[in-house]
This record gives structure tokens, sequence and C-alpha cells, in this order.
């Protein structure tokens, strides 16, 4: 791989066959990566028309609100007067029925469309490299749809918590992560009740017991910034934990008893912990909302956050097992800097280890995916071949299924299976296409470093569509 193949695959996205992206007569393939951190666009027009944050919560409010009606609305028993009652009732569960049906369509169609657009966003951005990181962010602080209540609003947490932030300081982006609905429903912060706060200690509150969810104080800890077994305990989980109550989603769920919808996220003082908390060593005394967020601008500034946000951008652009020196590069510019991520990413072009010529990276599915569309044109994401595409990959978009992301290693994603799913995708991708040149495209795709193994590869194919097909899964395809 030249530079220039790099540029346009291991830091981008993959090449378009209409988009010539870098001209090596204007500019350098590196002055082309530091240009996009400001031509990228957090708002770009793919995303314009997906629902927001407080629309899909006002929906998954009335979700819930009709699956109450309707339980309610269920006769139990066997007597004259259950019976009697069930007959009034009837028409009123119908209709309860009928609307979480459709309410359910609604939700469902939130993540559908994100997914479209994200899909849309990657296709078309300018900025790859931009992207590249947008998605990586994305994956840091994972949320997954697989739960009910987080579904629709995965897309609108990447699309409001990270795109805007992926320019700025990690601490920004940190608190915007954790504020957002879809990550305190995720990790059940939404229903996290302080024991000793005026909302816990009423008897019927205080008798359920198990009301503090130590879920989002862990890992906050653990995955977004300081990493495993770096200097805090369970004692520090749980005293963060309790500054954290408060952090809530008004009007979804019911153990709160907070039933007003905001569309967003609120602090609810009646259920936050009072009292001066100690993490780490330091202590807290701030109060109310300010107390954690104190304790989140700490973090954010951590050396062993540092360390780890470095090791894991230092993996995704340099190679499975990161580079030491590297990782100490990125570290020192993150510490450097409070966190500003465009001096991290300047790093991380100027380290000579994310520039070696042998690939460093198996391309996830939905990287190889997204270069696969990239390379062969609008035609075919508008034909909707991307629906579904992740699904049949194994990498569902913002499904994770747990809170650690999707792994970012070669051995999650290469294995006789996923290749062969991928061989299967690209025979359906190739027939989508119109006529294609395979050889002028990975001229193009590869930026004139094509493999010789690949070459021969595309000159042996039967037919065009083979051909095609044969430069979707060759190695220099699979491979960043």
């Amino acid at each position: 791989m030249n530079d220039r193949s790099i540029a346009l695959n291991r830091f981008g996205l993959g090449g378009r066959a209409d988009d010539p992206a870098i001209d090596s007569a204007q500019a350098s393939a590196r002055d082309w990566l530091v240009a996009q951190m400001r031509t990228y666009e957090p708002s770009p027009p793919a995303l314009r028309y997906v629902a927001r944050t407080d629309t899909i919560l006002n929906d998954l409010a009335d979700y819930q609100a009709q699956a109450r009606a309707v339980r309610r609305n269920r006769p139990d028993g066997n007597n004259a007067q259950v019976e009697a009652a069930a007959a009034s009732m009837v028409d009123e569960r119908e209709v309860a029925l009928i609307m979480r049906k459709e309410t359910r369509r609604t939700l469902r169609s939130y993540y559908a469309d994100a997914v479209k657009a994200r899909v849309r966003a990657a296709f078309e951005t300018s900025s790859p490299f931009a992207e590249r990181l947008v998605h990586f962010w994305s994956n840091h602080f994972a949320v997954s749809a697989d739960k009910i209540s987080v579904s629709p609003l995965a897309g609108a947490f990447e699309f409001e918590a990270i795109r805007p932030n992926v320019m700025g300081k990690f601490g920004a982006m940190l608190k915007a992560a954790e504020q957002h609905p879809a990550m305190l429903l995720y990790l059940d912060q939404a229903d996290s009740i302080g024991p000793g706060s005026r909302f816990g200690q009423r008897p019927r509150v205080a008798a359920r017991q198990g009301g503090l969810n130590e879920n989002l104080a862990r890992e906050i800890l653990e995955l977004h910034t300081l990493g495993v077994r770096t200097g805090y305990n369970q004692a520090d989980v749980v005293e963060f934990a309790r500054a954290l109550t408060g952090w809530t989603v008004p009007g979804i769920g019911r153990r709160t008893g907070v039933r007003e919808v905001t569309g967003g996220f609120a602090f609810v003082p009646e259920l936050h912990e009072p009292g001066t908390r100690t993490i780490m060593g330091a202590a807290y005394p701030q109060e109310g909302q300010e107390q954690a967020e104190a304790v989140l601008a700490d973090l954010a500034r951590n050396p062993a956050t540092a360390a780890h946000i470095a090791t894991k951008l230092a993996r995704h652009f340099a190679g499975d097992a990161p580079p030491a020196a590297m990782i100490e590069r990125l570290k020192q510019a993150f510490l450097r800097s409070d966190g500003d991520l465009p001096t991290v990413y300047r790093a991380i072009i100027d380290s000579p280890e994310a520039w070696v010529a042998e690939p460093v990276k198996f391309r996830s599915p939905w990287e190889w995916s997204v270069a696969a569309l990239r390379a062969l044109g609008s035609g075919v994401v508008d034909s909707g071949a991307s629906l579904g595409l992740q699904d049949q990959l194994g990498q569902k978009v913002w499904k994770p299924g747990q809170p650690s992301g999707f792994d970012d290693t070669a051995a999650a994603w290469a294995g006789p299976d996923a290749l062969m799913r991928r061989v299967e995708a690209a025979e359906r991708l190739a027939q989508r296409t119109g006529v294609l040149d395979a050889s002028e495209l990975a001229a193009k795709l590869f930026a004139g470093s094509v493999t010789q193994q690949t070459s021969d590869a595309l000159r042996r194919a039967e037919s065009p569509g083979q051909a095609l097909a044969l430069l979707l899964v060759s190695p220099d395809m699979m491979r960043r």
C-alpha cells in the first residue's frame, strides 16, 4: 500500500469510483487527512430528516402508557362481577392494543431510518477520516439497540451526542454521552434511586430496596474512561453511583415516580443521594447534578484515561497489537492538550506506525460493507442493497450486545463462516451493480497499489460480474 491508498482505506472508509478523493498533484495524503478535521460536517444532509430524541421519547412514553392501559383493562377471575366489568373494558383494551401496535411500528421505523441515514452519510461523506472517527467513538461509548427502550434512540445517540463532539474535547463528548437518554436507559441509570434521597426514603420505595443502580458508574470507569484495573475499587463504583443519582429520563419507566416527559435528560433532586462523595481519594462536595459532572471532568483528565484512549486509537489505526511508542505519543498528546481530540488525531497522522505499507487491520463487517458500497456507487445504495447487509454479516448496527461495544481485532471477524458470508454478499452486490471494469475500479480504490494476487484473479475471472465479486472479497478489500 502506498500513502494514498493508506489514507483512503486505513484512515478513510474506502475509495469511491466517482470521487477522486486525494488529488496527488495538490495535496499529500497527510494534508488531506488534516484538512478533513476542518471540513467535517456534524450534521450532513443524510441525517437532517431523522427523528430527534425529544420526538422519540414522547412516542416511547406513549408506548409504555399504552402497555399500562392494556394491563389495566385485562379482566382477571371468573365471577359474574368480573365478567360484567370485562364487557365494558373490551373496547378500551382493544383501542390500547391497536395504538400500541402502531406506536411499536413507529419506534421500529426510527431505528431503521437511522441505520439508512448512517449508511448514506458514510457513503456520501467527503471527510471519510472524520466519519471513521464518528464510528470509532460511537463504538467506544456503546449502547445496544437490542434493548427495546434503546432501539429507537441508538441513532439519535450517535447523531446528537457523538457527532457534534468528534472535533472537540474528550470531556465534552464524555458528558454528552453519559447524559444522553439512550445511555441512561441502556445502563438502567434512569431508574437509579439514592437510598438516602427524599424519594428513596418513602416507605414503599425503601421497602423495595435495591434502588441504587451501579451499571453506569461501573462502565464509565471501566470502559469509557480509566479502563479495567486502573486504581479504582468497588467502593469507588458505589460512591460514583450515588453521585450519579438524580440523572434520569423523565416520563420513561415507573420506578422513580417521575411521569412528566421532558424530551431528554434531566436532573431530579428528589432522587439524588445527599452528601459528599469520595472517589479514588478525591472528595466531591458539590451538590446536585454538578457532583457527578465534577467526577466526569476529573476522569476525563486522568492519565489512565489518556492511556486507555490512546491504546484503543492506536489499535484501530496501527494494528491489533498496538505499538507502545505510538500509544505513548497519543497519550502525551491527550494530556498535553487537555483531551483535545483534533490534537490526538494529528498525533495519529504523524505516527509512522500508522503508515506501514503492509495492511495492519482486518476490516469489520461494517467497514467492509461501507467500503463495498462506496466502491460500487450510489445506484447500489439507492437500490436498498445496504438494508439487512449488517444482519447478514453478523455486525448489526448499534447492536453489540454488550457495553464494551464490538471487538476491534481480526479474531472477532475473520472466521471461515464470516468470510463465507462476505463472499455471498459480494456476489449479490455485484449482481445489483451495472457494468464496471473491476481492474479499472481496483486501480482507483487502491490508488495504484493493487496487489499482483488481486490483479491476476481479476484477469482470470470468467465474467465482469465475477471479477467485481472477486474484487470485493480480495485481500486488498478485506484488509486495510
